[in-house]
C-alpha cells in the first residue's frame, strides 16, 4: 500500500468503527468493505462505493410488494404507501432536539430525470450498516437482533395510539421497500449520520433485481 515504516494508520469499517485485535472477528466478515485511513476521521479523498448482496425474501419474488396494498379493503392504496415513507421519517427525527422538519415532494421536472417522490427529513441519519439493513426485505425496525445494526437505534416504539403524527403511522407493516416499489421503480437513499463527516448513498431498482 505504498505505507512508510514510520506511517502511523488505521483501518475502519464504512461506519468510521477501528479494526482492533478485540473487534476483528466481529466486524470483518465476507464481502465487507474497509477504508485504510492516515486516522478514523480522516477526509475520503474520492467516493467509494461496494455491492450489497442479499438473499430475497420469498415474497419479493411472488408478491413484489403489491399484495398488501391490494388487501387494503377497497380504499386507494396510494397513501398507505406514502405513509410508509413518512414513517421512517417520523421514527428518524422522533428524538430532535430543534426544529423537527420532514418534506414531502412530487417531481415531474424531465430536465431533471424520471418523476419520482422525495421524502426528505432531518432526522439523525443512517450509516452504511444501516442503510445495507433497511435494503433487505422484511428485516423489521423492532425485529433486528444480532448481528444487524437497526437503521432506528434507540428508537422507541409510542404506546398503542389514534395513528397520528406523534405514532406510528404505517397501516401495514410492509416497509419502505414494498411502498417504494409500488410507487416506482428505484429507490435513492441518500443520509448522513449525526456526528459524521460521511454521506451515504443507496440506490435499489426493479432493473437490478
Amino acid at each position: 500500500f505504498g505505507i512508510a515504516t514510520d506511517e502511523n494508520f488505521v483501518i475502519t469499517t464504512t461506519s468510521r468503527k477501528e479494526i482492533t485485535e478485540d473487534n476483528f472477528s466481529e466486524l470483518v466478515q465476507d464481502g465487507v468493505t474497509l477504508y485504510l485511513l492516515q486516522s478514523v476521521d480522516q477526509m475520503l479523498l474520492l467516493a467509494t462505493k461496494e455491492r450489497i448482496d442479499f438473499l430475497p425474501h420469498y415474497d419479493t419474488l411472488v408478491k413484489s410488494g403489491m399484495y398488501e396494498y391490494y388487501a387494503s379493503e377497497g380504499q386507494n392504496p396510494l397513501p398507505f404507501a406514502l405513509a410508509e415513507l413518512i414513517d421512517n421519517s417520523l421514527s428518524a427525527t422522533s428524538r430532535n432536539t430543534g426544529i423537527r422538519s420532514i418534506q414531502i415532494k412530487l417531481l415531474f421536472d424531465d430536465s431533471q430525470g424520471k418523476p419520482a417522490v422525495a421524502v426528505i427529513d432531518n432526522g439523525r441519519g443512517m450509516t452504511s450498516k444501516q442503510l445495507n439493513n433497511w435494503a433487505v426485505y422484511r428485516l423489521s425496525k423492532f425485529t433486528r437482533q444480532g448481528d444487524f445494526e437497526s437503521d432506528h437505534s434507540g428508537y422507541v416504539r409510542p404506546l398503542p395510539v389514534p395513528r397520528s403524527l406523534n405514532s406510528d403511522i404505517s397501516y401495514f407493516g410492509v416497509g419502505g421497500k414494498q411502498a417504494v416499489f409500488f410507487v416506482g421503480q428505484s429507490a435513492r437513499m441518500i443520509s448522513k449520520p449525526a456526528n459524521s463527516q460521511d454521506v451515504h448513498e443507496l440506490v435499489l431498482s426493479k432493473e437490478d433485481f
